[in-house]
């Protein structure tokens, strides 16, 4: 570079700079301009040798982020101070974040590090990377929800500075974006930042779509900007008569969203009629605030006939988000739904700045709203985030998109919920410990199935007993992060216990067969029935699984020495590396359909090659029977949308994990008190569960069935047998 070109490159940084302090959305003080000038100076020091793909000056990078979290967001001067050394640690070997917490101070310093922990993903990363990264941004909300947000505004200006990378990168930069970032935004309350990198996203991974979509809004610009000034016009006599300080602005819909109605309802760009909204933003103070929002409604459906079932109360219930205001969709002029959207300021405000703007208004005012207890919730699904990542990170998006229903507890207290939910979900919405008790569940009144879903306007009632036991089938009723993870670690739990009782029943299996309970044994058990971990044989071994006969098959595989020694000559087999992991591995190796989880023959498709354990569905061909897909299959898209009707659910199990339905034919002679007996026995000593029974008594005979719950033959034949011992009882069968 010249001379010339430097001096002209620093003389843009600075003004970049200046604009920095320009926009910024709170008075600074003179300290928070030392603040800033401060940090302003250490990221041109760190990043004075590093330039951009597009080729400027790389400052210009934190620069541009900080302006977004001033201007967009509207942070405070600590936020603006981190954004700008956002990438000095990572990126520069002169300074480390103890240098950061000397230079500037605990929190900047702690805002920092969170950044520097999640920020860049690897050019090589595969996807369970990515979600482990992900998991690691939500883990910092624990020490700083300000980590999050600079991440976004960092992901956005990267996003509107991408025309310089290559394509293979843009599109997973952009997939990424759509796939985390944008519902992320859209959760934090930051509207118009999630509108934009939906856009952007677009952009890159459809580009097509995008420039068309762009193409036909520029050109209906001029016919939209009339259309507005003609119900402004309509509506500002009426609301000046009531002497309101009112703006009226038009909203056009985002390229996204339109694209996704076009898909949605199967129409064209000039068959969507709702393009643009309109938004009737007033002037109140906090008391009138709500009844304000209700005279304006009254007005505009004075001139405009509104559609009843599109009203939209956030006033009297807010979102999660913590968003605020009235929305109606009327017929507008020339026969046109359109939506108004009605706001005081303080709405607009939240709505636009999102958390900065929840925080000023909340300051002085103690009271735990929505986005307080959203982030509160979300610390505690991720106390044990336990299992996958991917599996996480799927759980957790379902989360941040969903469409919200209100239901209320008996004592009318209301409870928001992602669409979908179940009554389990209200269970643990309240509370862990009703979760876990629970036992059944009233839905207006009426008793409903543990897998009922919940509709706005509910009223829940749920029915507990601290002798409720729950089991895996509870992770198909649940849809909430927070659920899915309590109830995942309490299965953990409940099957570390079995298997602690497994290695006492081993070890006396195996002193009968004369062989020592220790780490060889155990190692050569694991190698032979082919596991993972010692706990996963002693789990196995609890639930019966492993019987006496598949133990006395080991024990005649190791008698024979000299056989023994060739075959470790020839195979070295070898001890799983992790065998004393704390860990339950599932086999997968069944595939069961439907919710009966019925046993059907199958073929596996070429298309996306399935292995067991992926995520799948059956789809019913006409000549090759049941075809199974993976869920992200490219053809998954149209067959769910073509033929839906030929879709069936599947998905892959642990054979031994598997519950059966065993029914057991009783004869005997009729004794007093001999049906409670046997219910005793079968639910207290065995904890089996009872499905169905039946008894019929006739001149001092009995017979009876029962419909038991089990998990293998073993323990049917347990159970027969102890129920043969019971006086009076002559005859025990299977059906």
């Amino acid at each position: 570079m010249t001379s010339t070109e430097m001096e002209q490159e620093n003389a843009a940084i600075a003004k970049e700079y200046k604009k920095l302090l320009q926009i910024s959305y709170r008075l600074l003080t003179n300290d928070d301009k030392k603040l800033i000038r401060k940090a302003f100076d250490i990221a041109v020091d760190a990043h004075k040798n590093q330039r951009r793909k597009s080729g400027e000056a790389y400052i210009f990078h934190p620069i541009a982020v900080s302006k977004i979290v001033a201007s967009e967001i509207g942070l405070d001067a600590t936020s603006i101070a981190a954004a700008l050394l956002h990438d000095v640690v990572e990126d520069s070997a002169d300074y480390t974040i103890n240098d950061i917490e000397q230079l500037f101070g605990e929190t900047v310093a702690r805002i920092v590090d969170g950044l520097t922990k999640i920020s860049s993903l690897k050019k090589d990363m595969d996807v369970s990377v990515q979600a482990e990264n992900f998991r690691k941004m939500l883990l910092t909300l624990n020490d700083d929800v300000r980590v999050i947000i600079i991440k976004i505004a960092d992901r956005l200006h990267n996003m509107q500075t991408m025309d310089s990378m290559r394509p293979d990168k843009q599109v997973k930069i952009a997939s990424e974006t759509l796939y985390i970032y944008a519902p992320l935004a859209h959760r934090i309350g930051l509207y118009n930042i999630k509108t934009e990198l939906e856009d952007l996203g677009l952009k890159y991974t459809e580009p097509e779509v995008y420039n068309d979509v762009l193409t036909k809004m520029q050109e209906s610009k001029e016919e939209q900007d009339k259309y507005l000034h003609e119900i402004s016009h309509i509506l500002k006599t009426s609301l000046d008569k009531e002497m309101l300080k009112y703006n009226i602005k038009g909203r056009p819909k985002s390229i996204f969203s339109i694209r996704r109605k076009m898909i949605k309802q199967g129409v064209s760009f000039d068959e969507v009629y709702d393009k643009f909204a309109v938004r009737i933003i007033y002037k109140s103070d906090l008391e009138n605030e709500k009844f304000l929002a209700w005279k304006i409604y009254s007005i505009v459906t004075d001139h405009f006939r509104p559609n009843p079932i599109r009203l939209r109360d956030w006033i009297s219930s807010p979102k999660s988000t913590g968003y605020e205001a009235l929305h109606i969709t009327v017929m507008g002029p020339k026969g046109r739904w359109v939506e108004v959207q009605i706001r005081s300021e303080r709405m607009n405000e939240l709505a636009e700045k999102g958390y900065a703007a929840h925080y000023k208004y909340k300051e002085g005012n103690n009271k735990e709203d929505s986005l307080d207890l959203w982030i509160s919730k979300l610390q505690e699904a991720l106390e044990n985030p336990i299992g996958n990542a991917v599996d996480f990170v799927e759980q957790f998006k379902l989360n941040l998109y969903s469409k919200e229903i209100y239901v209320f507890s008996p004592k009318g207290d209301l409870k928001s919920l992602p669409k979908g939910a179940t009554p389990l979900d209200f269970a643990f919405s309240i509370h862990t410990e009703i979760g876990m008790e629970t036992r059944g569940a009233k839905v207006n009144g009426k008793l409903v199935p543990l897998s009922h879903e919940l509709k706005s306007g509910d009223q829940v009632d749920i029915l507990t007993s601290e002798n409720a036991k729950h089991n895996s089938n509870w992770l198909d009723y649940a849809t909430t992060a927070r659920a899915r993870s309590k109830i995942k670690s309490s299965l953990k739990e409940e099957k570390k216990r079995i298997a602690e009782d497994g290695k006492e029943i081993l070890r006396r299996k195996l002193k009968q067969l004369k062989i020592t309970l220790g780490e060889k044994s155990i190692n050569d058990l694991v190698t032979h029935f082919k596991l993972k971990t010692s706990l996963d044989l002693f789990y196995r071994i609890g639930i019966g699984s492993i019987d006496n006969k598949m133990l006395r098959e080991f024990s005649n595989s190791r008698s024979n020495a000299f056989v023994s020694y060739l075959k470790n000559k020839i195979r070295k087999p070898s001890a799983h590396p992790d065998i004393d992991k704390d860990e339950i591995t599932a086999k997968y190796d069944m595939l069961v359909f439907e919710k009966e989880e019925e046993k059907l023959d199958y073929k596996l498709s070429n298309c996306c090659n399935p292995i067991a354990g992926d995520n799948v569905f059956g789809f019913l061909t006409i000549n090759e029977g049941i075809k199974v897909h993976k869920k992200n299959c490219p053809n998954a898209l149209s067959l769910q949308s073509n033929y839906a009707y030929r879709i069936m659910s599947a998905k892959w199990i642990d054979s031994t994990q598997q519950e059966y339905t065993a029914v057991i034919k009783l004869t005997g002679i009729d004794n007093l008190g001999l049906v409670n007996e046997i219910t005793k026995l079968i639910s207290n000593s065995m904890n089996v569960n009872m499905k169905n029974i039946s008894f019929e008594s006739e001149d001092g005979i009995f017979s009876g069935k029962i419909a038991v719950v089990v998990k293998n033959n073993n323990l049917v034949k347990t159970l027969m047998n102890r129920i043969k011992k019971i006086n009076g009882i002559e005859k025990v069968n299977r059906v």
